[in-house]
């Protein structure tokens, strides 16, 4: 028969209770309960009780009877929150060696109920805290666009870190550390980029893709943020459309377009919208400027992007000619050589490159978007004249003049080891047409007449536009980019140009030529304007990474050249095993020694 012991604490006892618990009565402190201990025996425990029973076998201490008999429970909160008190469990010690587990009454529970401040958890703990609550909030979403903005690896193109924020830190008594080497090392090779660097790294006829070879100094896995985006080359948006206020004007005011009763309201609101596009896109590149200069200072060394440094400025010149008459009228000359001067200075740098050589002659760097470069001298002479001045369009006309025959021999004569432009730029051989076509303009406002120079002028580009209209398949077959605009300002020019030479030769023929290529102009460029839109705000793939910009200036490791030889020219056992192959089957004994030894010289 199993012996129930019972454990009891007396004052005979060797392990006799301490007399801190002693003094302490669940009174005095909640969260412990006490048992009287005058009760001699402790009542049946309810449902739900457990009941163990200890052997007094088990026990390592004999187990000896008392006077008096202490109970001990102690009542353990599962948790201060939804209610713990309905846990709470009660482990009593009876005078009969029973331990009871039972639940406490709800209401006496939460009476006694007390709650002290407990410390927060911090360090590795927190997450796995965070995660036990059940009614926690979910952790805060991840914004893309702070994360780009807090991204490290691009402070070596922001204009405002690394050496001057570390001394605007250190004037205001708050010094930083210094970067680490390699990365102070990094920084000076992006900001030491040379010339040569982008032939090297880039390839195409553009200079925009990288080769396989190359690595980039900003990650390619990642979208990089907008301003690093945007290119110089979105100044030709502004290009086609504030064309299109200058063509809208001439056929309000033009003699051979009076039949059609063009109101000059359209001219208006379009040179409204154009100056509104021109403010926003010069508003976006100059925060690039500000913000990322290294950025615009690897563009203006870019040999190909560095002619889109005109557009800003012909952007202007257009407004200048498509402006209101009420407008035009108050123009003081001034502007006009305000507007002149960094073009000047940037055909100093770019004519020069082309004139001296090296990796920016002209034979090398020769593309059609250098026209944008050519352009500027004949609008500026456009604009200059009809403003009443003399001696400078006249400058840069010749100037213009002179530079356009050369750059357009020399893109007639593309050298054999000049690549071919890809479909994408194909819209960019219209640049072709829009040089001439100012020019007959810019040269009839000098000469006062559309005389014979002018029409010749006016010839070559007609010549020009139909010779490109034709090739239907020239212009098919590929994905939409900002090259598309470079269809708009020269198609426009054709048709200004068109209508002021049927203001001379006024005949049905003519009047209906100006009226198809307005057409046409008016349709591309309303197309091409939806597309841009939907490719920015809907499809959101208008500005890629521009990789042209984030070349590294670490050389690439040169391609072994043992293994590529071996595949060339091949082995020579797979030699020796050719000649033997070749006369295995010959009947003559010494073809097959001469197979085997194809070196031997031959002793006859």
């Amino acid at each position: 028969m199993e012996n129930i012991a019972s454990v009891k604490f007396g004052q005979e006892s060797p392990d006799a209770i301490p007399s801190l618990i002693k003094y302490i009565s669940s009174v005095e402190l909640d969260g412990f309960d006490s048992v009287d201990g005058n009760h001699s025996h402790f009542q049946a425990p309810q449902d739900g009780a457990v009941l163990i029973s200890i052997d007094e076998e088990a026990l390592p201490v004999p187990v000896t009877s008392h006077q008096r008999t202490h109970s001990i429970s102690l009542s353990m909160p599962a948790s201060p929150l939804d209610g713990h008190a309905s846990n709470a469990k009660s482990v009593a010690f009876s005078e009969h060696g029973d331990v009871i587990l039972s639940k406490k009454s709800e209401a006496a529970a939460v009476k006694k109920a007390k709650f002290h401040s407990q410390p927060m958890p911090r360090g590795a703990a927190y997450p796995d805290v965070i995660n036990g609550l059940p009614n926690h909030l979910p952790p805060r979403l991840k914004n893309p666009v702070l994360d780009r903005l807090k991204d490290k690896r691009f402070d070596s193109f922001k204009t405002w870190s690394g050496k001057l924020e570390r001394q605007i830190s250190n004037l205001r008594g708050r010094p930083r550390e210094e970067p680490p080497e390699g990365e102070a090392q990094e920084t000076s090779e992006i900001q030491n980029l040379p010339v040569h660097r982008f032939f090297d790294a880039l390839e195409g006829p553009e200079l925009d893709t990288l080769k396989a070879s190359e690595e980039l100094v900003l990650p390619e896995d990642k979208r990089w943020p907008f301003l690093l985006r945007f290119p110089v080359s979105s100044f030709g948006i502004c290009l086609g459309v504030s064309s299109q206020a200058i063509m809208w004007k001439a056929l309000a005011t033009s003699a051979s377009m009076k039949f059609l009763h063009v109101s000059p309201d359209v001219n208006l609101i379009l040179w409204c919208i154009s100056l509104a596009l021109v403010a926003v896109v010069s508003a976006i590149y100059a925060l690039k400027l500000i913000l990322y200069f290294e950025a615009v200072r690897r563009e203006y060394y870019h040999p190909i992007r560095v002619n889109f440094f005109f557009a800003p400025w012909i952007a202007l010149l257009f407004l200048g000619l498509g402006a209101p008459p009420f407008v035009a009228d108050k123009l003081h000359d001034s502007l006009w050589y305000i507007l002149m001067t960094p073009i000047f200075c940037l055909e100093l740098k770019i004519y020069g490159q082309w004139m001296s050589g090296g990796q920016r002659r002209l034979s090398k760097v020769a593309n059609p978007s250098n026209h944008l470069a050519i352009v500027g001298n004949f609008v500026g002479a456009l604009l200059g004249a009809r403003m009443g001045l003399k001696e400078g369009p006249i400058f840069f006309f010749a100037v213009g003049l002179a530079h356009y025959t050369v750059l357009f021999v020399t893109l007639y004569q593309r050298l054999p080891t000049n690549e071919t432009l890809p479909k994408e730029l194909h819209p960019v051989f219209f640049l072709f047409v829009a040089a001439p076509s100012v020019a007959s303009m810019a040269w009839a406002d000098i000469q006062g007449s559309f005389d014979h120079g002018s029409r010749i002028a006016y010839f070559i580009a007609m010549f020009l536009y139909f010779s490109l209209a034709v090739r239907v398949n020239f212009f098919r077959g590929f994905k939409f980019s900002l090259a598309w605009w470079a269809y708009t300002f020269p198609m426009t020019g054709a048709a200004i140009a068109t209508m002021r030479y049927a203001n001379v030769v006024d005949t049905a023929f003519t009047r209906a030529l100006s009226v198809i290529l307005c057409a046409i102009s008016t349709l591309i460029v309303t197309a091409l304007l939806v597309t841009t839109v939907l490719h920015a705000f809907v499809f959101r793939d208008l500005f890629p990474n521009d990789i042209s910009i984030a070349i590294s200036n670490r050389r690439s490791k040169p391609p072994a050249k043992k293994w590529f030889h071996h595949l060339r020219h091949g082995s020579s056992d797979t030699k020796d095993i050719e000649n033997f192959l070749k006369f295995a089957d010959s009947a003559d004994p010494s073809d097959l020694e001469a197979s085997l030894n194809p070196h031997k010289p031959d002793s006859s």
